[in-house]
């Protein structure tokens, strides 16, 4: 059973939101030496080559049944090869703060589809409210006046693209749940393997054979191999293991600070006041949906 929140708890999950916060600024400097197709892939192998050693070391069984495989299989496209693909391509065009805030409406799109597909877990009116008010504050972020941050002809495909990520990412979410019981770790070095076989054939038949990028993109997506998916994943399963998932599921408040405060401290990103607002609508919706002591009637 999860324990009370520890000092040790706290200090690893505010280290979690920094290393995936960091990721969104990491992939704008990878797509500096990198086209984006092999942005996904690189870090994708990377991070398969990275559990798996994990998983060596750990003594992790890797042998899971077929049934187990197919999810790891949805796994595979839904929380690697399409949202990687999908940041990587939108943050061409968005700055990497924008991405890092999108990120915040993957809870409220889990509330939503878990109402549909996961046992026990119906909108109550406070989960209702909530989810309301976090899409409020989508609207707000790519509504009308915010289009124009970067000038990029492609910059409401591209916001729209990282949302898409930010569904694949919840649908993965939904995807976990409903996998039967498996080693985390172990699950991820299979769902990263496959991720692997599909990308990097794509991206060789589509984007060609990449040349060696200069020191800096390619320090960028060493860093998103073996830190978002390597050191992350351990301590989400730390995480996890001693304060419980309720506890883990705080880190959604962390991650689009940290990537707007590197985005701006690190790649001189405008910190529009409309993202500000966006983003505490967003969260706002998040403790409005997570409240507890309040017994919320189911919605239909």
């Amino acid at each position: 059973m999860p324990q009370p929140p520890t000092k040790a708890n706290w200090i690893a999950l505010i280290a979690l939101g920094l290393i995936w916060g960091a990721s969104f600024p990491g992939v704008t400097i990878a797509l500096e030496g990198f086209a984006p197709l092999w942005v996904a892939a690189v870090r994708i192998v990377i991070g398969a080559l990275t559990l798996l050693g994990v998983a060596l070391v750990m003594g992790v069984r890797l042998r899971v049944s077929g049934t187990v495989m197919a999810f790891a299989a949805a796994m595979a496209v839904l929380s690697n090869a399409a949202p990687f693909f999908l940041l990587s391509w939108s943050q061409q065009h968005v700055t990497s703060g924008f991405a890092g805030i999108t990120m915040a409406a993957i809870p409220l799109f889990v509330l939503g589809m878990a109402h549909a597909f996961v046992a026990g877990e119906q909108l109550t009116r406070p989960k209702a409210l909530g989810f309301a008010l976090g899409l409020v504050g989508v609207a707000v972020l790519i509504g009308p006046g915010v289009l124009a941050r970067t000038g990029s002809d492609f910059e409401r495909v591209a916001q729209l693209g990282c949302l898409g990520a930010a569904l694949c990412y919840a649908a993965g979410s939904i995807v976990t749940r409903r996998c039967p019981e498996v080693h985390p770790v172990g699950f991820g070095v299979w769902a990263l393997s496959l991720a692997s076989l599909l990308m990097v054939p794509v991206a060789l038949a589509i984007e060609g054979v990449p040349t060696m990028p200069e020191a800096r993109p390619l320090l960028a997506v060493v860093y998103l191999g073996l830190m978002p998916t390597g050191l992350a994943t351990l301590l989400l399963v730390k995480i996890i293991r001693s304060a419980g998932p309720s506890f883990l599921a705080q880190v959604n408040y962390h991650v689009p600070v940290w990537s707007l405060a590197l985005g701006v401290a690190f790649l001189g990103e405008p910190l529009a006041a409309r993202y500000l607002l966006a983003l505490a609508i967003i969260v706002a919706g998040l403790m409005l949906a997570r409240r507890k002591g309040v017994r919320g009637q189911a919605v239909a």
